[in-house]
C-alpha cells in the first residue's frame, strides 16, 4: 500500500503547482443561500486549467518527477478530464503524455485531451482493460503512471482546492465535494483536518455509482458494481489510499439520484452563471437533498469541473 499523503503534501503541491494553476474564485448567491437553508461558499473550479480541479493533481503529479523520469514521459487511463488535464500539465513541462481512453468517452472530452497534445490510445470500457493498456505504455515507453486518483501526489493536488477555499473563506462547518475515484475529497479532507479541525468532509455521490457509500458502511472497498449515472466523471471506483482516507477522516457520504443532480446543474447556470457538470452539480444536490444536515451552517462547496458537451445538455430535447 502506498503512503498517504499529508498535509505538508498538500503545501508542497500548493508551492509547486502555483506557477501554473490558476487560483480559482469563491462565488456566493443569496438566492442559493436561500433556497439551501445555510451559507454557501462555491469554490468555482470550472474556472481552473483545462475546465476541472484535476489539474491540480496532474500538474503536480508532473513536475514532482525528476528529470529522469520527465525524459520518457507520463501515461494515465481517462474518460475525460484527468487525461486533459495531465496533457496540459505536460505541456507546460514540455514532455510527452500518453492517455488511454475508453470505449463510449464523451467526444468533447476526447477532443480536449487530443488538443491539449496528448497521444490518444484506445480501449474497451472496462477498467482492467484501462490497467492492462497503460501497463503495457510504461513498458514500451518507460513512461510514468499518474493514475487518475489513486496517487499520493495527485491527491496532494486536489487538496489545494480546500486550502485555498479555507485560506479565503475561514474556518466552515462543512465542505461538500463530489466522489468518484475520491482523489479531490481525500484530498480535500486532508487540508480540512489542518486548517479547520470542527470541519466535517461529505462527499457527494450519484445512486448509480454508490461504491464509496457502501464501502464506508461495510468497512472495506465494495468496488465490484457497473455505474448506471449522468454523472460520467463519478463512473470510476474508489481508489484503496482514497478509501484509507475517507475512513481515517470520517468522511460523511450523502447519495444522490441523477434527476436532482440535473435539476443543481440548472440552479447553478440560473443563479451564479456557471455552466458545470453533472458531476460536479451533485455537490449542490447533495446540500439540497440534505438541509436539516445543512442548517444554518457556513458551508464549502467544490464545484470540481465545468467541461460540459454544449450538444448535449441533459435538459435539451432529444
Amino acid at each position: 500500500m502506498m503512503p498517504l499523503p499529508s498535509f505538508d503534501d498538500v503545501l508542497a503541491a500548493a508551492a509547486r503547482i502555483a506557477p501554473h494553476a490558476h487560483v480559482t474564485p469563491v462565488l456566493r448567491s443569496r438566492a442559493l443561500d436561500a433556497l439551501a437553508g445555510c451559507e454557501l461558499h462555491f469554490k468555482a473550479e470550472p474556472l481552473q486549467r483545462a475546465g476541472a480541479f484535476k489539474f491540480r493533481g496532474a500538474c503536480n503529479a508532473v513536475w514532482a518527477l525528476t528529470e529522469a523520469q520527465a525524459r520518457h514521459g507520463v501515461v494515465t487511463h481517462s474518460s475525460g478530464n484527468h487525461g486533459a488535464a495531465l496533457a496540459l500539465a505536460s505541456r507546460t513541462r514540455g514532455i510527452a503524455c500518453h492517455v488511454v481512453v475508453p470505449e463510449g468517452a464523451v467526444a468533447s472530452k476526447l477532443a480536449a485531451i487530443a488538443g491539449y497534445g496528448a497521444v490518444l490510445h484506445r480501449c474497451a470500457s472496462t477498467i482492467a482493460e484501462r490497467e492492462r493498456a497503460c501497463a503495457q505504455l510504461q513498458r514500451d515507453t518507460g513512461a510514468t503512471l499518474v493514475h487518475p486518483y489513486a496517487d499520493a501526489r495527485v491527491i496532494a493536488g486536489q487538496g489545494t482546492a480546500a486550502l485555498e477555499l479555507l485560506n479565503e473563506t475561514g474556518p466552515l462547518d462543512a465542505l461538500v465535494a463530489p466522489v468518484g475515484g475520491g482523489g479531490l475529497v481525500s484530498g480535500c479532507a486532508i487540508a480540512a483536518a489542518r486548517l479547520a479541525p470542527g470541519c466535517r468532509v461529505h462527499a457527494a455521490e450519484p445512486a448509480g455509482a454508490d461504491d464509496t457509500a457502501r464501502s464506508l458502511a461495510a468497512g472495506e472497498r465494495r468496488v465490484d458494481f457497473v455505474p448506471d449515472t449522468i454523472c460520467d466523471g463519478l463512473r470510476g471506483s474508489l481508489g484503496e489510499p482514497n478509501f484509507r482516507l475517507l475512513q481515517a477522516h470520517g468522511v460523511e457520504v450523502t447519495v444522490v439520484d441523477d434527476e436532482a443532480t440535473v435539476a443543481a446543474m440548472r440552479l447553478l447556470w440560473q443563479r451564479l452563471k456557471l455552466l458545470v457538470e453533472p458531476s460536479s452539480a451533485i455537490a449542490l444536490a447533495a446540500v439540497l437533498a440534505r438541509r436539516d444536515r445543512f442548517a444554518g451552517q457556513r458551508v464549502g462547496v467544490v464545484l470540481s469541473g465545468g467541461n460540459v458537451d454544449l450538444d448535449a445538455l441533459p435538459w435539451s430535447p432529444a
